[in-house]
Parts: C-alpha cells; structure tokens; sequence
C-alpha cells in the first residue's frame, strides 16, 4: 500500500510517499523561512499562499523520485490540525480533491502523532511501549505510547514551550528568524555558566514544565547591562543549557516512573544538539536508550504524515468519506485524538 502525506500546518510543505512493503520511497519539503524572515516570523496569509504554490510541484517531485504516477496512490494521509487554519485548509482541501479524483481514502492526521512516530522511520525503530519528549513549535510534551493511537499525556509545559522559549529568547538577543536554531550556533561559541539562570520547575516533583520565566530572567539580564558580542554567546549558552538540563531531568523522570527504558525524542527542538548529548547520556546512565528521528524529519514535514496514516491504515481504521465536506481542527490537543 502507497500511502501520500501532506503537510501544510505552518511554514514548511511536505508531500512524501510511503510505501508499506519498502518504505519512504519519496520525500521533499519546501521551508518559508526565508520568505518569513522579513516579518521576523510567520505570516499565516503569506504562508497559506505559498503553500498552494508549492503543493503541485512537489507533487510531482515526489512522484518521480519514488518512479510512480498518481495512480500508483493508494490512500493519502494529510495533517489536519493543530496548526494555523489557512495554512491547514490548503492542505486539507488538495488532500480530498485529489482523493476525490483518484478514487482512494483520505485519512486526516493530527500533526503532533506525525512528530510521535517519525522515529520509527528509522532503520532501528523502538519497540513499544516507550516514553515520548515532543518539543515541537508550541508543544513540550511528555506521553506514554503504548502503541498507535494509545496516547497518554504524563506532563506538558504551562505556558511557553521549549520552542517557543527559545524564539522569544533569541529575538531579546537581537538574533535572526527562526531564533531557535540562531541562538543554539550562537550558544556554542559561549561559556555557559558564567551568567545564572533558573531552572524552571526542576523539582517540581511532577513532569510539567514552564519556560517563560526563563525568558523574562533572560530580559532582566540583558535590560541591566549593554551586552557585547561575547555577553550575547554567554547568555545564550546559559540558557541553552537551561532548558536542555530541564528538558532531560524530566524525560528521564518520566521513564523511571513508567518503568519503561526507551525514549522517542521528536519534534524541531530535538535537533539541538546539545540535548541529545544531554538525554544521550542520562538514558545510558539509566540503562536506557534515545531514540530520534533522521535530523530532516525534526521539523514539519510530509513523511511522518504519511507514515502515521500508513500505520492508521494498517491497523484497520477506515476513512469516512468527506463528499466535499471536511474541517480542520486549528486546535486539537494529542489526548483528544479518536
């Protein structure tokens, strides 16, 4: 079974073919940032605009690559929340036209589940159940997977999100869009340490989190002093290995009391580098192992959409027909998925 995947919840266009008997047989992505980077952040206008104009082409980019044509397509799979509603709608109304056209299922997929499951797009997948750190975009989540659709929510951040901390940190900096991967090369020329920040919430004795402290201890320091070039980097590291040092302390919390030695780490955040070194050694010290997605399936794209209506698929769950009626869902939390 060839299964399509469509993205199109933020700024980035994925389209990826998957294949239930050889696997990702095609796979691209568009990225806006620089189109975004003018505005210092996500237009949803121009974004929802720009992914009409990609969506075809790469199509057909795809298509090649995986040596099919359309009618090699057995269902498609396309993200149909959380995320911003134009942006989702482009996606959602391609996916079920074409589906229309082509006499096959379409299935929408919650866009987080994507992010949960692209680890086992990788040549060592782990077994279930396993412990999952989402740290994309807006999200930081710690879930227990028991298997494809069996989610249950162990801790959450309760206001900014690892993500979102890491933007907003970076733009007090000065730094570039998107912030979140500026301020990590920018923290590995610095000395952490040398300025102090928080650790939010790291003896809470729960698995919740909390950034935006973090962030406005960030603003106090740069308010009371002209920070150089240098005190930028310091800063910087500092808060990097604030948040990376919050992040593993309570992975790892969540494994020991799940009893459960596998952990998925998916999501833009899990990028950073310096959190994987940091939950690379925590889970060896535990007795565990990491397991992550390859670094192109961090951020949004259509692979994971594709692998996550495959497996929808597999397991038996039948599409219900939209008959040119269909929604999206803007906001959907992970524990309310069917």
């Amino acid at each position: 079974m060839r299964v399509l995947g469509i993205e199109s919840s933020c700024d980035e266009t994925g389209v990826a073919l998957y294949d239930t008997e050889r696997g990702l047989v095609g796979h691209a992505v568009h990225t806006q940032v620089a189109m975004h980077e003018a505005y210092g952040g996500v237009v949803p206008e121009l974004a929802s605009r720009d992914h009409i104009r990609r969506l075809i082409p790469l199509l057909q980019r795809v298509l090649d690559e995986a040596h099919c044509s359309r009618q090699d397509i057995d269902a498609i799979a396309y993200t149909a929340g959380p995320g911003l509603a134009g942006a989702l709608l482009v996606g959602a109304s391609f996916a079920e036209a074409l589906a229309l056209a082509l006499d096959v299922p379409a299935l929408p997929v919650h866009h987080l589940e994507g992010h949960l499951l692209s680890p086992l797009l990788g040549d060592e997948a782990p077994a279930f159940p396993f412990i999952a750190l989402l740290v994309s975009g807006g999200h930081t989540q710690l879930m227990r997977v028991a298997r494809v659709g069996d989610y249950q929510l162990l801790g959450e951040s309760l206001d900014d999100a690892a993500g979102e901390a890491f933007d907003k940190t970076a733009k007090l900096l000065g730094l570039g869009y998107p912030g979140g991967p500026a301020l990590a090369a920018l923290a590995a020329s610095g000395r952490p340490g040398r300025y102090k920040l928080p650790r939010p919430m790291i003896n809470s004795g729960d698995l919740s989190f909390s950034f935006s402290g973090l962030k406005t201890a960030v603003l106090t320091l740069a308010r009371a002093q002209e920070l150089t070039g240098a005190d930028k980097a310091d800063l910087a590291a500092e808060f990097q290995e604030a948040v990376t040092e919050v992040l593993a302390v309570k992975a790892v919390a969540a494994c020991r009391r799940q009893r459960l030695s596998s952990l998925v780490v998916a999501g833009g955040v899990g990028a950073n580098r310096r959190l994987r070194q940091r939950l690379d050694q925590a889970m060896t010290q535990l007795g565990g192992r990491v397991f992550y997605p390859a670094l192109e399936l961090c951020t949004d794209n259509g692979a994971m959409i594709a692998f996550c209506g495959a497996q929808r698929l597999l397991q038996g769950e039948v599409p219900v027909s939209a008959q040119g009626a269909f929604a999206v869902r803007p906001r959907w939390p992970l524990d309310q998925l069917s």
